[in-house]
């Protein structure tokens, strides 16, 4: 059992174990979560009750989850002081419990970032122009300069693979024709790319020191006054991603896995994801999977049965296709920067975030997660749509086995749906919708069940 500072966990419940690479869930699985900042605890506050009566009803009280509070962002920062926004109770009690859910987090674009400790509310600043007081409250300002707490997430438990499933649910309003033929899994991986965090700000002896590197040693050319970032991809970072992914595809009866990458420019990394995802699946899975050559060299375009089709694409290409083409897709693996834009992308195309569940996957850990931001105007007003949250609940329920469980939950989100009774966000692009608040939608939910 880890130790804690400031954190109990709770008397009942047990934790998950694993028998080798296996999951062992008890009926009765403590289960860490994050409420978010923001949004985040309205979100909570509509998504918890939903969960708990989907697994009361599909197993009649014989299974249960127990609810652990953990801290992260705003909510940290009141609990362990103004340096702690992702505490290590917090990660322990992930590393302890193998299976977490989590809202949005506050997320600064650049500068310095000023949060309230009395109210919570939050400010980006411009360099150190700091404000006097909380614009919100009038109590002083603390600073604070971080990274994305998402991202220190992933890195700092190797959270490897962000995996989110894309489908439409159909009455919800969207920019395409027929958004149906969209039904994707993407697995994006999570800790390397341009999102490892090895930049260096223009000016800074850092900086100065890579580009006289770079110029005096490797005969590279960079202007003196740039910022520089690092972009590593690795055989190990490839090949875990794309045997995750291949894996769930074989596993959920999925047609392909499609590595897309942009080799035709990054030829040692992008490029070089792409060979080594293929690599990947000749050496693990070669009597399982077929590459788009085989198929149409030696098969005529023919699948054989039991086989999943390997192929790749340009990134470029990769999103002309998921609009032209989609249903020619069916899992899909991806580096991490092009990954974060075509999940978003491929989001849009079936009504947007709001309804996008996802998850940060180890080979042990699963954290899931809302895939939209705080919306921080939006918070205490019980507005918003709890979509993404609780799909993403959905899914830790498939993680957990309990599928009977999630798929009450996505049955009962499609017909609140078709109800036309809707959070604001989908209400006011719905003929004759009657708007709900984020806590009614999920006792609607609940009332579907």
């Amino acid at each position: 059992m880890a130790a804690f500072e400031k954190l109990v966990p709770p008397a009942a419940g047990e934790k998950i174990s694993f028998e080798g690479d296996q999951i062992r869930v008890p009926d009765h699985p403590v289960i860490p979560f994050i409420e978010g900042d923001g949004t985040g605890p309205d979100i909570w506050r509509a998504t918890q009750p939903v969960l708990d009566a989907a697994v009361a009803k599909a197993y009649g009280g014989k299974k249960k989850i127990v609810w652990f509070e953990i801290f992260a962002g705003l909510k940290a920062i009141q609990k362990y002081g103004i340096d702690t926004v992702l505490p290590g109770d917090t990660l322990a009690a992930i590393r302890e419990y193998a299976v977490a859910i989590k809202g949005p987090l506050t997320t600064p674009v650049g500068g310095f970032h000023y949060v309230c400790l009395e109210c919570a509310a939050e400010q980006n600043g411009e360099g150190d122009a700091r404000p006097a007081a909380c614009v919100k409250c009038g109590s002083k300002w603390v600073t604070r300069r971080f990274r994305s707490l998402n991202v220190g997430l992933r890195q700092q438990l190797d959270l490897y693979a962000c995996v989110r499933p894309v489908r439409w649910f159909e009455g919800v309003p969207c920019p395409v024709k027929e958004p149906e033929r969209l039904d994707v899994v993407i697995f994006r991986e999570n800790t390397e790319d341009v999102y490892s965090g090895i930049e260096f700000e223009q000016g800074t002896p850092e900086a100065k020191k890579m580009i006289r590197f770079l110029s005096e040693e490797m005969g590279k050319t960079v202007r003196p006054d740039s910022g520089v970032g690092i972009k590593p991809i690795s055989i190990t970072g490839t090949k875990r991603l794309v045997r995750k992914a291949i894996q769930y595809a074989l596993d959920h009866n999925r047609e392909s896995v499609t590595l897309v990458h942009k080799g035709n420019i990054m030829k040692f990394t992008e490029g070089a994801f792409r060979d080594w995802g293929y690599e990947l699946a000749r050496e693990e899975f070669r009597d399982r999977i077929v590459t788009e050559k085989e198929l149409w060299d030696q098969y005529d375009g023919k699948k054989p049965a039991g086989r999943i089709v390997i192929k790749d694409r340009i990134a470029d290409q990769m999103f002309q296709q998921v609009l032209l083409r989609p249903d020619e897709y069916d899992v899909v693996a991806l580096p991490n920067l092009n990954g974060d834009y075509l999940s978003d992308a491929c989001a849009a195309q079936v009504g947007g975030l709001g309804l996008a569940p996802g998850a940060n996957m180890s080979d042990r850990i699963a954290l899931f997660e809302a895939t939209h931001g705080t919306a921080p105007k939006y918070t205490g007003k019980d507005q918003v749509n709890p979509g993404s949250v609780i799909l993403s609940g959905t899914m830790m329920l498939e993680h957990l086995g309990w599928g009977e469980a999630a798929e009450r939950i996505i049955r009962a989100m499609g017909k609140t749906i078709g109800q036309k009774r809707v959070t604001y966000d989908l209400e006011r692009q719905m003929e004759g919708a009657t708007k709900l608040k984020c806590s009614e939608f999920g006792q609607a939910v609940i009332e579907n069940l």
